[in-house]
């Protein structure tokens, strides 16, 4: 019993012994960096303390990367990356937190105070970051004119990376690239998006004032989406494939755009798939009117002025300019005071598919026409228009889908009957629509009632139109039949 009580007794004393060197060494390290904080000016603490970090540091196996908020006066692209993509490490345990709310983002900006520890774990390896900030106090007889002594303050703010060693490799070449990446993805899903007007009274100052943006509220989605099956499905995959292609488009040697052509009649939805496309990439629209641009020099000066990964749309391309002669806009230019629209087929071609393409990444262009007849064969080949859309008339399969959204039905009565109906005239998905949002206090079976009333009298009107055009071409034919004979005679 005296041995193991004077065994216990000896470990005692070695703890006590211990613990008081250690209180002891902290109490003087503490001591140290208050007298150091009291008698060594802001100027050089910054590198006593280094120094002593530095001494510590040789006896470690940790490595600490420091990633600058700045580099010298442009933003470093790290740190912003690495400040967003940390926000999703935020852990119960975390202590201090910041909160804000950025113009142009859904929700609120959560990241950490200065001093916070944050752990992360990437291919089995854990690495410890810390937000370090410090106030930088700097005289400045320009800050506040009445008082020559003035004093500026900032921060200086910096991320820490602490790592084992023998992990810098994967740091630098895996690591902080996934990072990068995150937080791309991160910044993009949090934006609020934007659809893009002409500014023409600033469209000669600063590219960025040449837009206008306008939060975009448009609710189309391809789950939501009144379009034939097949088609919204291919077009989902189209742009998969779109997004994910960015090597191989540079492998190829090609613009990293796809060009979209939606045609046909007013009501088909055209807008709706725009809109669709848009939310679902996360992409800014900009919604370019080329009848009010003087020149292409006017065109290509919009066009730099886009950011990347978004859908520049230009509707009723038929209509907008006179696209079928590549010399209009010459032939027009040589005539003196001409106010004329100047924009030519070869100007719009050349940022299609010309050396202006290139000014850009990850775009979507997309054209509308309800006359496809009507543009020229140049803009329509692939590489220019890579896919072509033909936007109809309502089927069975939109009908099923807006009585879905409208009426929350999947299955009823009358739907066969309409179903009928609708494959026997020629009525658009947004007809359709209107009639079935008509409904009133959840009475499904009258809103399809008038629903199949209403297209049995669009069936009339069509026939009396047609007629009307049959007539019209008949007596068209009559007169140039008699013009002839008069020629003849």
């Amino acid at each position: 019993m005296a041995f193991f009580s004077s065994s216990s007794e000896t470990n005692n004393a070695t703890a006590k012994t211990f613990v008081s060197a250690a209180a002891s060494v902290v109490a003087t390290a503490m001591l140290v960096r208050s007298v150091a904080g009291d008698l060594l000016p802001w100027e050089i603490q910054g590198y006593f303390f280094g120094a002593i970090r530095g001494i510590l540091h040789r006896f470690s196996s940790q490595l600490t990367i420091v990633i600058d908020e700045f580099d010298g006066l442009v933003s470093n692209k790290i740190y912003d990356a690495a400040h967003t993509y940390l926000s999703k490490l935020i852990s119960p345990s975390t202590r201090r937190l910041k909160v804000s709310k950025p113009d142009g983002e859904k929700g609120f900006t959560i990241t950490v105070e200065r001093d916070e520890v944050l752990m992360d774990v990437f291919n089995g390896v854990k690495f410890k970051w810390v937000f370090m900030s410090k106030e930088v106090q700097s005289t400045s007889s320009f800050h506040n004119p009445r008082d020559l002594n003035s004093t500026l303050r900032s921060e200086v703010r910096s991320l820490e990376l602490s790592f084992h060693k023998k992990h810098k490799e994967l740091v630098l070449t895996s690591y902080l690239p996934f990072i990068l990446q995150e937080a791309n993805v991160m910044k993009q899903e949090a934006k609020a998006l934007k659809i893009f007007m002409v500014d023409y009274d600033n469209m000669y100052g600063n590219l960025n004032d040449a837009w206008i943006p306008i939060n975009l509220e448009h609710p189309a989605t391809f789950e939501t989406l009144a379009l034939d099956p097949d088609i919204k499905k291919f077009v989902l995959e189209d742009l998969q494939r779109f997004v994910r292609r960015k090597e191989y488009y540079r492998k190829v040697g090609k613009a990293w755009k796809r060009g979209y052509l939606l045609y046909g009649p007013p009501g088909t939805g055209k807008s709706s798939l725009i809109a669709a496309m848009a939310n679902y990439l996360h992409f800014d629209i900009y919604d370019l009117e080329l009848t009010e641009l003087r020149c292409n020099s006017d065109l290509r000066r919009l066009l730099i002025g886009m950011a990347n990964r978004s859908v520049l749309v230009v509707e009723d391309i038929d209509c907008t300019i006179e696209l079928q002669d590549r010399m209009a806009g010459s032939k027009g230019s040589s005539g003196s005071g001409s106010s004329q629209p100047q924009v030519t087929l070869s100007g719009l071609l050349n940022f299609i598919d010309g050396l202006w393409s290139s000014c850009g990444d990850e775009r979507i262009i997309v054209f509308t026409t309800n006359h496809k007849e009507k543009l020229d064969p140049a803009l329509l080949r692939p590489g220019r228009m890579d896919v072509h859309i033909h936007m109809s008339y309502c089927t069975p399969s939109v009908f099923r889908q807006l009585a879905f959204n409208y009426l929350e039905l999947e299955q009823h009565s009358l739907f066969p009957q309409i179903e009928e109906a609708i494959l026997a005239t020629q009525v658009t998905p947004a007809e359709v629509a209107e009639q079935l949002l008509k409904m009133k206090d959840g009475d499904h079976k009258s809103a399809l009632q008038d629903l199949l009333h209403f297209i049995g009298q669009k069936k009339i009107e069509n026939e009396e139109l047609e007629a009307k055009k049959r007539e019209a071409e008949l007596l068209s034919n009559d007169d140039q039949t008699q013009s002839d004979e008069i020629t003849t005679i």
